[in-house]
C-alpha cells in the first residue's frame, strides 16, 4: 500500500512538471510564429483602456525595453485654442534606427470620441511601417483621401473670431455638511484668450469664496470666511523663434493676507535658448520682469503702512524636458523689490519622473523657497483660531517641501487584456 501511494504520488509529481515544461515552450514558439509587433505607449492624456481595444494587431507590453516600437505623445495647445498631437513612434531592438513623427490637430470643441478617433487613425497610420515585417501586414490596407489642410492665412480668413475664445466657468462648487460643521468652496470666473503665431492674450477674472462653520455646544460658534478675489492678464509678443516681450496687469484681494487691493504692473521679456517651434518637449527659457506694485492692505502692516509703491524686478529660469524616458522639469525663480534690496524671495524647484531600468520608475518632487519679502503681515497678536482655520499668514523665512516615489513592476510583459468589471 505504501509503494503503490508513492508510485501515485510520482506520476502525478512528473505530470505536472512535464505540463509546465510543454507550456513554456509552447508560449515562445507561438510569439516567433506570430511575429506580432510589440508597442510600448507612452501617453498622459490617452484613453488608453479603448486604444487596447480598437488596435489589437500590436501586442501592448509594460516597459519600453521590451517593445519593438515606442509610441511617445505629447500635447500642446494650438494658435486656434485648441490642441496638437505629436505622435513619434521610435523603433527599438531590431528596428532601431526607425522612426517616424506624426503631427495632428484638434479643433477647441472636439468632443471626446472625436480625439479617440483621430489619435486612433494617427496610430494606425504611424505603426504602418513597423509592421511591414509582421504577420498582421498581409491585412492592412492604405487609403489616401484627395484634399489638403488650409494655410494659416486661409484658417484666419475664415474664423469670424480672429482666434478669441471665450469660457465662463463656475462649475467647482463644493459642499461639505456634518452635524456641527459646514465647509463650503466655490470658484468661478472667466477667460477671454487670444493666440496667434505672433500674439497671445488674455484676460481672466476669477472669483473664489470659503466658508468654514463649526458649531460648539456651550460655546460661541466659529465661522471663518476666506474671499480671493483677483486678475490676471498679459499681452505676449512673439520677436521670432527665440525672443518674445510682454507685459503683465495682476489684480488681487485676498483677506487671509491683509490684501484689500494688490496690483502688479510689469512688463518683462523672454529668451528661449531651443527655437519655440520643439517647446512641447524641449524648452530652455530665461525671463527678466520689471515694474511696479501697489498694494493697500486691510490693517497696519507690521512695518507701519497701510498702503505702498513699490518698484520690482524678477528672474526666472526653467528647464523642461519631456523624453521617452521620462519627464523633468524644474527652475529657479527669483523676486526683489528695488526700494529695498534685502526685500527679496527666491525659490529652486525640481520635479522629474524618469524610467531607470526594466520595470523601475522613479519620481521626485521638491521645492525650496527662502522668503524675505513678507510686507503684508498684519501687526498685533493672531488668534489661536485665525491661526488654526488659516485666516492669517504667518512669518516664515522659508518654505520647503518635497515628495518621491517608486514603482517596480514585474511578470507578463503583454497588457493587451482591458477587464472594465466592475
Amino acid at each position: 500500500m505504501p509503494k503503490s501511494w508513492m508510485v501515485v504520488w510520482i506520476l502525478r509529481a512528473t505530470g505536472f512538471l512535464l505540463g509546465g515544461l510543454l507550456l513554456i515552450p509552447g508560449k515562445v514558439t507561438a510569439q516567433n510564429a506570430n511575429e506580432t509587433v510589440k508597442m510600448f505607449l507612452d501617453c498622459g492624456r490617452c484613453d488608453e483602456s479603448h486604444i487596447r481595444t480598437e488596435l489589437t494587431f500590436v501586442d501592448y507590453v509594460r516597459d519600453p525595453q521590451q517593445a519593438d516600437v515606442h509610441v511617445f505623445i505629447t500635447s500642446s495647445f494650438t494658435v486656434l485654442s485648441g490642441r496638437q498631437y505629436e505622435l513619434s513612434f521610435i523603433g527599438l531592438g531590431s528596428r532601431v534606427g526607425s522612426e517616424l513623427n506624426l503631427t495632428r490637430v484638434l479643433s477647441q470643441d472636439a468632443s471626446g470620441e472625436e480625439t479617440r478617433a483621430v489619435i486612433n487613425e494617427a496610430l494606425r497610420l504611424g505603426l504602418a511601417p513597423f509592421l511591414g515585417y509582421s504577420d498582421a501586414a498581409d491585412e492592412f490596407s492604405l487609403v489616401y483621401g484627395e484634399g489638403g489642410r488650409p494655410e494659416a492665412d486661409e484658417i484666419l480668413v475664415s474664423d469670424p473670431w480672429r482666434h478669441w475664445t471665450f469660457n465662463l466657468y463656475g462649475g467647482d462648487f463644493e459642499l461639505d455638511r456634518e452635524s456641527n460643521r459646514t465647509v463650503f468652496d466655490s470658484r468661478w470666473g472667466f477667460y477671454a484668450d487670444h493666440r496667434s503665431e505672433d500674439w497671445k492674450i488674455r484676460f481672466r477674472p476669477y472669483f473664489n469664496y470659503d466658508l468654514v462653520r463649526i458649531q460648539r455646544e456651550g460655546r460661541p460658534n466659529v465661522r471663518s470666511s476666506i474671499t480671493r478675489h483677483g486678475l490676471d492678464s498679459y499681452v505676449i509678443r512673439s520677436l521670432g523663434p527665440h525672443w518674445s516681450v510682454g507685459f503683465f496687469a495682476d489684480y488681487v484681494t485676498r483677506d487671509d493676507r491683509n490684501l484689500r487691493h494688490w496690483l502688479t504692473l510689469i512688463p518683462g521679456v523672454e529668451y528661449s535658448v531651443l527655437p519655440y517651434d520643439v517647446a512641447t518637449r524641449r524648452a530652455i527659457t530665461i525671463v527678466y520682469r520689471m515694474g511696479i506694485n501697489y498694494t493697500d492692505y486691510f490693517e497696519r502692516t507690521i512695518f507701519d503702512k497701510t498702503e505702498e509703491w513699490l518698484p520690482l524686478h524678477e528672474l526666472d529660469a526653467t528647464v523642461m524636458i519631456r523624453r521617452p524616458w521620462g519627464d523633468i522639469y524644474s527652475g529657479l525663480e527669483g523676486a526683489q523689490y528695488l526700494n529695498d534690496l534685502s526685500k527679496q524671495s527666491a525659490e529652486i524647484f525640481a520635479n522629474f519622473s524618469v524610467r531607470l531600468f526594466e520595470g523601475f520608475s522613479f519620481e521626485f518632487e521638491g521645492s525650496f523657497e527662502m522668503i524675505r519679502d513678507q510686507l503684508s503681515l498684519p501687526l498685533g497678536e493672531l488668534s489661536l483660531e485665525d491661526i488654526l482655520l488659516q485666516q492669517r499668514e504667518l512669518a516664515t523665512d522659508y518654505y520647503f517641501s518635497v515628495g518621491f516615489g517608486f514603482s517596480y513592476t514585474f511578470g507578463s510583459e503583454f497588457a493587451n487584456v482591458v477587464n472594465t468589471r466592475f
